[in-house]
């Protein structure tokens, strides 16, 4: 691949700079927030940038000494030359993937959905499972999970289970999990320990910040019914939850809190969500063809993922990755391993298409 020109790290690193000047001139709290996340954003990437310059300007200067009359200073210019020489591709590899483009949402927080699909009370009990491991991984990753709507199964786990996630950079480590997740187990109530197969599908929505969507009144629905919270506990006797449906698309969202004014305020930012990701998915529906080259399409119809208990075995079928610590990851410990190993992938194949591009 051709190596970044020192223009274009220059070019970051003014902008980097002009943002910190900015930061300190203005009193515009909205541009403070807008040029704070630039400014962070930036800030890796220019201390890559930085490095990569100086390494370059060493190895040069070093050259320029073992060309010289000085044998000693010769002789350390040439061991620096080789030691510059071994760090530069690792750092040139390091600041094209810091510069590939980005998905305009993987800062955003997002919707998680986890649904039961076939094998009845055990994918209940599954979707329980896959909950409780996204839950652990956002503790670990320092994010909020706020559930918004849950159905209960009859055995244990959820029919279906709705939750807000929140914190740096969640859509682009969660994008990845959207699709159908597979368990291959023993239930609990096999008598004669056959393994059984169920399944659950994870859909993971991008909830950027100041979603423009005009709903007019009468586009929706608003229904009120008895809730309950989720699992069941808190019985609500007055009709407190709140189910909107967008008639156009006939897009229904619920949200079950004991009060009905929240309710419908998040009932109205779910459906924002909602409608959302059908124009993104639209979007990319139009550019599936420059897309193809990445992993998966993130379509909740595609088996994604099986988690194979009696071998303690899990594997990523976009990657062909396979880990022998289900344990550890259905715990959420884990789970890392398998999303750093799709996020490199993601970005091995960009590299790679790129460098086909010249």
């Amino acid at each position: 691949m051709a190596s970044i020109s020192n223009s274009r790290l220059e070019q970051v690193i003014d902008r980097f700079e002009e943002v910190e000047a900015r930061m300190g001139a203005t009193s515009d709290t909205a541009e403070i927030i807008a040029l704070s996340k630039e400014h962070a954003d930036l800030k890796p990437v220019v201390e890559k940038a930085r490095d990569l310059l100086n390494s370059r300007n060493g190895l040069k200067e070093a050259q320029a000494l073992a060309a010289g009359s000085d044998k000693e200073m010769a002789e350390l210019a040439e061991m620096e030359i080789e030691e510059l020489k071994e760090k530069l591709p690792g750092l040139e590899q390091e600041m094209q993937i810091l510069l590939l483009p980005k998905d305009v949402d993987d800062a955003a927080d997002i919707v998680l959905e986890i649904r039961a699909g076939t094998g009845g009370d055990e994918a209940a009990i599954f979707a329980g499972d896959l909950f409780r491991m996204y839950s652990r991984y956002a503790q670990l990753m320092g994010w909020k999970v706020d559930v918004v709507d849950a159905s209960p199964g009859d055995a244990g786990g959820y029919k279906e289970i709705v939750c807000n996630v929140s914190g740096d950079g969640v859509f682009g480590h969660m994008k990845w999990e959207s699709g159908v997740h597979r368990v291959q187990r023993v239930p609990a109530t096999e008598t004669q320990g056959r393994i059984h197969t169920s399944a659950a599908t994870v859909a993971v929505l991008p909830a950027p910040e100041n979603i423009e969507i005009d709903i007019k009144p009468e586009d929706i629905r608003i229904d009120t019914m008895r809730s309950s919270g989720a699992g069941g506990q808190h019985v609500n006797t007055t009709d407190s939850a709140v189910r909107i449906t967008h008639l156009a698309t006939g897009i229904m969202v619920t949200s079950s809190e004991k009060s009905q004014h929240v309710n419908r305020e998040k009932a109205m930012e779910q459906l924002k969500i909602r409608l959302y990701e059908k124009q993104r998915a639209e979007a990319d529906a139009e550019r599936a063809e420059a897309r193809a080259s990445q992993i998966g399409s993130g379509d909740r119809s595609q088996k994604v993922r099986t988690y194979n208990y009696p071998e303690n075995r899990v594997t990523d079928h976009r990657i062909g990755l396979t880990l022998y610590s289900l344990d550890r990851i259905i715990s959420g410990d884990k789970l890392q391993d398998v999303v750093e190993a799709l996020i490199t992938e993601d970005q091995a194949r960009k590299l790679a298409a790129m460098e086909e591009a010249g």
